[in-house]
């Protein structure tokens, strides 16, 4: 399993911008992949954005073209840019990590609360 810390959420206006970063115990090296996911109130917690060791991206249809998924590997950190940001977009955000090609999700962050609304 691989720790992760969260940070970077907030109330931001529609149009808005954040950054979320999730901090990692391990080097991203070790870890296959790593994304973020989110859960609205009343809502079934999606994939917002995505990255495997591999190379591949992967965003949710309502992320693209406004999100964006990034990786610092000096830092241990990945990141979710945010923009455009609507009130569609309220919910809580969850990092996570999947250490192997052949495991399932098997890290999970303590989700981090983005608010949009004016």
């Amino acid at each position: 399993q691989v720790q992760l810390v969260e940070s970077g959420g907030g109330l931001v206006q529609p149009g808005g911008s954040l950054r979320l970063s999730c901090t990692t115990s391990r080097s991203l090296f070790s870890i296959f992949a790593m994304g973020w996911y989110r859960q609205a109130p009343g809502k079934q917690r999606e994939l917002v954005a995505s990255f495997s060791s591999s190379g591949v991206t992967n965003y949710a249809d309502s992320a693209k073209g406004r999100f964006t998924i990034s990786r610092d590997d000096a830092k241990n950190t990945v990141y979710l840019q945010m923009s455009s940001l609507k009130p569609e977009d309220t919910a809580v955000y969850y990092c996570y990590a999947q250490s192997t090609a052949f495991s399932r999700i098997d890290s999970w962050g303590q989700g981090t609360q983005v608010i949009v609304s004016s």
